[in-house]
């Protein structure tokens, strides 16, 4: 059971990156550690129990998950019924074209699904931006200044165009906490 399971979905393929980026985190830390699962292909939520963490990664669409997420998410009710992720650690990551554009709702949706579960949301756990050049720098780490869980920023929905470097190295620091914390529960 130490390993992660990253369950997202990725309209333009910027929120793929960011579930590629915290893989690398939790790959640092628990050598092959972390399993990537695209909701629009994952055609067994079951296989999700046998991970010791799983970390939920999605766009913020008009201030919430998209459809796309949320049917994952209603297809856990036999999971809940079993209790099948109680103590089981989750966290959640956000990212959308806006600096804010509701992030924080998708947040909260994430963590209130994971407590329906039992699970033990684990959040960032990094010091917050605090001064106006570190919130303009692309390269600053956690810039936009998040908590709950981890928050990137990409500049438009051309796959070309991916988050900027500090939004990746973010991820993969919260990759990195997470595998930890698996470690010191396991």
């Amino acid at each position: 059971m130490l390993k992660v399971a990253i369950v997202y979905f990725s309209g333009f393929g910027h929120t793929k990156k960011i579930a590629e980026h915290v893989q690398i985190g939790v790959c640092e830390i628990i050598k092959n550690g972390a399993d990537l699962f695209d909701v629009t292909t994952l055609e067994d939520v079951s296989v999700l129990n046998q991970y010791g963490a799983i970390i939920f990664g999605a766009p913020t669409y008009m201030g919430s998950v998209p459809y796309q997420f949320k049917r994952f998410m209603d297809g856990t009710s036999k999971i809940w019924m079993e209790q099948g992720w109680v103590d089981k650690i989750a966290a959640g990551f956000t990212n959308s074209y806006a600096v804010s554009g509701g992030k924080t709702g998708v947040l909260m949706q994430m963590f209130s699904f994971a407590a329906q579960h039992g699970m033990l949301w684990l959040p960032l756990g990094l010091k917050q931006c605090n001064d106006d050049i570190s919130h303009n720098n692309p390269n600053a780490i956690n810039r936009l200044g998040s908590s709950l869980g981890f928050m990137a920023q990409s500049e438009n929905d051309t796959p070309e165009v991916t988050p900027p470097a500090g939004d990746k190295r973010t991820a993969e620091l919260f990759g990195e906490r997470i595998a930890k914390t698996l470690l010191r529960m396991g």
